[in-house]
């Protein structure tokens, strides 16, 4: 069941269980002599067989701090630690091993070689890390039917549907048997029956092979499912309370997408959606967020942002006077039947001294 999570999980989790501990990192950029913060003093720490969604609004950080962790990109201060081991100290050697052995990647946009089937994508990942030919053919073979596709190992990328190519994504991630895979909005090209099926095939990673998952999502099926959410904010990595964008995804309801999920999935989204009603923001979390990410701010003027200082409007007469009468059915308007012309108005004929004109056409008297 999705949860916000507790102090980015530092206080439940013990070194020796952890496979990233980023610690104090920030990301600095300097475009047109402007210092932009991409990511500003994060700490998160995610434990073996941990799935985690990061999520935010665009440009909040998320997949800087998905590049972070992967070694793709060096953080301005503080280091990230993966398996115990400060990968920020690591030359670009040592970070290329990481990626081939102990990191796996899925992106948005599948990024399959488009001149090679989906067995050779998966094949070559494991060509790259020095794997045997038998042991190439073995593995590549045993990961496309994991995902559901030993029947289309032969097919090119543009052969395959949006789903089946970013199931190859999955199993050339996996080829390696990392311990850690990186997805960056694996869902954000897919439909929401496909982006289910997606999750779910992740999610079984997890359960049944202990692989550490992060992702950035924008999807709100797997901000509902996924089982800990950590939301950003202008490069910040927010506290439970502060989790507004969460709260609201989570508590709204679904799109009109929500029938072509299967009855199972729309029977757990509903439940989540039950339990992640008390996460609804009262009037004073709301406050209290505002005040938090601007200190600038008054108590007075943070509810006045949120209108928090107005009277509230008075109830709609037919309201009230339903709530008086006690009706069970809803209040509607009292429209009075329209009433049948006469025989004088319902005539074409023009008003008198109005001559009617040669063209038109004559009436029944004439």
């Amino acid at each position: 069941m999705t949860t916000p999570a507790s102090a980015h999980g530092m206080a439940t989790r013990s070194q020796s269980d952890l496979v990233v501990d980023v610690h104090n990192v920030s990301r600095r950029f300097v475009v047109g002599g402007e210092e932009i913060w991409a990511v500003r003093d994060v700490s998160l720490q995610v434990a073996q067989g941990e799935f985690v969604a990061l999520i935010g609004r665009s440009g909040s950080g998320k997949t800087t701090l998905l590049n972070l962790i992967a070694g793709l990109d060096s953080p301005t201060s503080g280091h990230v630690m993966i398996d115990g081991e400060n990968i920020t100290e690591y030359n670009e050697r040592q970070l290329t091993q990481l990626r081939r052995h102990r990191v796996g990647f899925v992106f948005q946009s599948f990024g399959l070689l488009p001149l090679l089937s989906a067995y050779e994508n998966v094949e070559l990942s494991l060509r790259i890390a020095g794997a045997g030919i038998r042991e190439r053919r073995r593995r590549a073979d045993e990961l496309l039917e994991a995902v559901g596709l030993a029947g289309r190992a032969r097919h090119r990328p543009y052969e395959l549907s949006g789903g089946e190519q970013q199931r190859v994504a999955i199993a050339r991630a996996l080829a390696n048997s990392p311990a850690l895979i990186l997805a960056d909005e694996p869902t954000g090209e897919l439909d929401s029956t496909t982006a289910v099926s997606i999750f779910r095939l992740l999610h079984d990673l997890v359960v049944e092979q202990g692989v550490t998952i992060i992702t950035t999502t924008h999807d709100r099926t797997v901000m509902e499912l996924v089982p800990r959410v950590e939301e950003m904010r202008d490069g910040r990595l927010l506290e439970p309370e502060e989790q507004e964008l969460f709260r609201y995804t989570v508590r709204d309801e679904r799109s009109r997408f929500a029938a072509e999920l299967p009855t199972d999935v729309q029977d757990e989204v509903s439940a989540v959606r039950t339990h992640a009603a008390d996460f609804a923001p009262t009037v004073e979390e709301r406050v209290a967020a505002e005040i938090a990410a601007h200190p600038e701010l008054t108590e007075d003027q943070a509810r006045h942002v949120f209108g928090a200082d107005r009277e509230p409007e008075p109830a709609p007469v037919a309201v009230e006077a339903q709530a008086e009468a006690g009706a069970d059915e809803p209040w509607r308007p009292q429209i009075p039947e329209a009433e049948e012309p006469s025989e004088e108005e319902a005539t074409f004929a023009p008003p008198p001294g109005v001559e009617r004109p040669s063209w038109a056409r004559p009436s029944d008297d004439q």
